[in-house]
């Protein structure tokens, strides 16, 4: 982002052919990402002659915290339509498994001033949800000039990206007051977005609190449970991001805990086959979930790679240690795990889930470490310690659901 929208502009253009070159390289990984291109500069098969309210979920996490947030406003404005829009085949993926065709979905076009033209003259909206951290200039500005309201909900603005966008603090401030409304999680994503410029901002929480575990999967997580031999420990290595498992490995190679299954799911489908082969190298005898077969005894790892199953993979386990901590990444969502009811050991890098990871400490859900090491030590010590990972267990319950209710509080923001 630059100083002025104009400038915007042209750096979008001069980056268009990075941009096109990215989807390719994904696409090395991720076939998905060569379908429905016409889809990202507005060209769209899909229609409704419903009038629509649109929801922008970039990926898997936004898409998984808009649930709550989808079917509060399916029941309150039944006539109207929703349109789910993502950036990542992955949160397409997501949405069809959510949703299935209850919702309209595609891809949201890049925030070319053509492209935005043709996605608003194809679906006319009636009003348009952006998740996050979602600031698109041009999109923000010719929604405000066909009257059409856009709120940024489930708003949050880390230290970092704060420092970021005040580098170009009036375009910055330009854009966010061209929005209907924000609602932020917490009031230092508030305090950091008013700093920017934006003046109006509700401090509404987090959606992803009211996100009700999905029962089937809960009951699918303790089945596998049973399968697996209820005696020995399980410990979950939760949505893991690239560099974490070689680490974890190591660390539990370094420190034994007798009989222990250990689930890894890495966070992006397209590092199943990379973890699987790292488990190779370090002579970790492993089963792929998706194999669906038994667990032998000698099983040390089962690699979680099936989309989907996350509060079945958290009801199977003992302990989690929630990936993208451990590392400069920012964190996963450790409000599932807590929801389910399982002890959460959580890293250093947090700046995604500041506020809900602080909350979570203090209320004696999680504990924090400074690296693997630390955090296979305290899992170890949980293992040894029943009464104690109860407690926690317990604690991670009544924190989870004490936090509810951003979904009502976001639908009372809205207006059509």
């Amino acid at each position: 982002m630059i100083g002025s929208r104009f400038g915007y502009t042209l750096l979008l253009y001069a980056l268009l052919p990075r941009a096109l070159l990215q989807l390719l390289w994904r696409a090395r990984r991720q076939r998905a990402y060569l379908d429905h291109i016409s889809e990202r500069f507005g060209r769209y098969a899909v229609a409704t002659e419903q009038p629509l309210i649109w929801v922008h979920a970039v990926s898997v996490g936004e898409t998984r915290s808009a649930e709550p947030l989808i079917a509060g406003l399916q029941r309150k404005y039944p006539r109207h339509r929703i349109l789910l829009t993502h950036m990542t085949p992955t949160g397409r993926e997501t949405g069809t498994t959510l949703f299935n065709e209850r919702v309209l979905r595609c891809y949201l076009p890049y925030d070319f001033p053509f492209a935005v033209e043709r996605f608003l003259d194809h679906f006319k909206p009636a009003c348009g949800l952006l998740l996050e951290t979602e600031i698109w200039p041009n999109l923000i500005h010719a929604c405000r000039a066909r009257s059409i309201p856009v709120y940024l909900v489930n708003a949050r603005l880390s230290e970092k990206s704060f420092r970021q966008y005040r580098r170009f603090g009036a375009f910055a401030a330009a854009s966010l007051n061209e929005l209907a409304g924000i609602a932020a999680q917490s009031k230092a994503d508030a305090d950091r977005l008013k700093a920017l410029g934006a003046t109006a901002v509700d401090v509404t929480g987090n959606l992803k609190f009211d996100i009700a575990p999905d029962a089937e999967l809960v009951a699918q997580g303790d089945a596998w449970r049973a399968a697996w031999d209820r005696s020995r420990p399980v410990l979950l290595l939760a949505s893991t991001r690239e560099g974490e498992e070689t680490l974890l490995l190591q660390a539990l190679q370094e420190l034994d805990i007798p009989r222990l299954l250990t689930v890894i799911v890495p966070r992006h489908p397209q590092r199943f086959d990379e973890v699987a082969a790292l488990l190779e190298r370090h002579a970790m005898p492993f089963q792929r979930r998706s194999a669906g077969r038994p667990i032998a005894a000698q099983t040390r790892v089962v690699l979680g790679d099936s989309m989907g199953e996350m509060y079945a993979y958290y009801a199977a386990c003992d302990v989690a240690i929630i990936g993208g901590s451990l590392l400069p990444f920012g964190s996963q969502n450790l409000i599932e795990a807590c929801a389910v009811g399982r002890p959460v050991i959580i890293g250093p890098h947090t700046y995604n889930f500041a506020e809900a990871t602080q909350l979570a400490i203090d209320a004696g859900a999680a504990l924090r470490v400074e690296d693997a090491r630390g955090a296979i030590a305290a899992a170890r010590e949980l293992m040894r310690d029943p009464a104690r990972a109860q407690r926690m267990a317990q604690a991670g319950l009544h924190f989870a659901r004490s936090h509810q209710g951003a979904t009502a509080r976001v639908i009372d923001l809205i207006k059509l």
